[in-house]
């Protein structure tokens, strides 16, 4: 498999250049990919743990609101 594509646009001259990325770029894009990953499965862990306390208290997002202002 061929790696992802850059794309450089010089905007003085209007001119485009997409090429492969090199290693480096690539070991770079896949380590942002996985941190990224992991930031979105933490978010969702914590919007759940979130509801889940809330489902435990019986009370609304709402009511948690009004609770902590």
């Amino acid at each position: 498999m061929s790696n992802p594509t850059i794309r450089i646009h010089n905007i003085e001259t209007d001119e485009i250049i997409d090429r492969e990325m090199t290693e480096a770029e690539l070991a770079e894009y896949e380590k942002q990919k996985a941190k990224d990953k992991l930031a979105a499965e933490a978010k969702t862990n914590e919007a759940a743990a979130k509801a889940a306390l809330l489902d435990r208290l019986g009370i609304t997002a709402d009511e948690a609101k009004l609770l902590l202002s």
